[in-house]
């Protein structure tokens, strides 16, 4: 027998009968749940399940109650994420409001969850009087996506904050990690496979929380003037090539206001692909497929993706499991 959170009790050879059963979890687990509002683009389909955990004890609970073999993905945010319209096999786990923690651990450090917007870091940091985290303002993810993916924005980067990592292996282990067990690069985070972050352990300097907030006001400012935000996008879509920046690339290839069905290369920004209202996410990765070949052809650089792409193509897997 295995106890999940409220005391309730599944058989683990019923279990996957029982995940398809949204009144074992009550408002915890969906079904067939489109993810299209779950991500900034705005499109995707629909997730097999869709775990919502309570906290972080809840999470783990869930965890060491899955099967091996359930397929399994993280969403927080749901920025730099482009789901195809096929949706996604398994249980997909939705951190969005769910691991919220933000606390002060002592004078000089925090305590945050994976869960906890990178912009809500910021004005903490601000208010606590800590200076170094007004970059975060910038990053439209959680925490949980920066540590994985060493976001960053207005020449900061995540991993320079972090002192330690608070993981979770698909199990339902926990360990609690050093930076230093983990290779830190531009956007690229190598460590332990299987791990999942559960939270972090910033560590700032104490400053002047007056002009923090003004830098933060600075940086917003010129995310306004320069970035589409009014538009459904993942942020920047490529990774800047060593020495250059992707929006020159694609800008001098001829593609800003280039379209393909509903998706378009932004005006505003290149490096941007917006959802102008009716894009699927076909439209985007097909507009990805040809940025790409166009850079290559024209300007003899590989662009590398900065978003992820994820999911299956079509939804005819769903038949053999109906």
């Amino acid at each position: 027998m295995i106890t999940l959170a409220r005391n309730t009790t599944v058989r683990m050879e019923n279990f996957m009968t029982d995940l398809n059963d949204p009144a074992i979890f009550q408002d915890r687990l969906l079904l067939q749940e489109s993810l299209a509002k779950y991500t900034s683009w705005r499109v995707g389909g629909c997730a097999e399940r869709l775990f919502q955990p309570r906290d972080k004890d809840d999470l783990i609970a869930f965890l060491q109650s899955l099967p091996e073999q359930e397929p399994l993905f993280w969403i927080g945010l749901g920025s730099n994420l482009l789901i195809r319209d096929g949706g996604i096999r398994g249980t997909v786990i939705n951190t969005r409001g769910r691991l919220k923690i933000l606390r002060m651990h002592d004078r000089e450090t925090v305590y945050v969850e994976a869960g906890v917007p990178c912009a809500h870091v910021a004005r903490f940091c601000c208010e606590h009087e800590l200076i170094g985290a007004e970059f975060l303002a910038g990053i439209p993810g959680t925490m949980g996506g920066a540590l994985a993916m060493n976001a960053g924005a207005f020449g900061g980067e995540t991993w320079a904050l972090v002192d330690q990592v608070y993981t979770v292996d698909r199990k339902g282990f926990s360990a609690v990690r050093s930076r230093h067990e983990y290779q830190i690069s531009y956007r690229s985070v190598k460590g332990y496979g299987q791990e999942w972050f559960l939270a972090g352990l910033l560590r700032l300097n104490q400053g002047d929380g007056n002009q923090s907030r003004e830098k933060i006001r600075t940086f917003l400012a010129q995310r306004a003037a320069t970035q589409p935000t009014n538009m459904p996008s993942c942020g920047s879509v490529f990774r800047n090539p060593p020495g250059d920046h992707a929006a020159r690339l694609i800008e001098a290839s001829g593609l800003k206001g280039y379209c393909m069905g509903g998706a378009c290369v932004s005006e505003k920004h290149a490096n941007f692909i917006v959802n102008s209202g009716a894009a699927s996410a076909a439209d985007i990765e097909n507009l990805i497929l040809h940025v790409q070949m166009v850079v290559r052809e024209s300007q003899g650089v590989k662009l590398i993706l900065e978003a992820r792409i994820v999911g299956e193509s079509d939804s005819s897997w769903r038949s053999n499991n109906d």
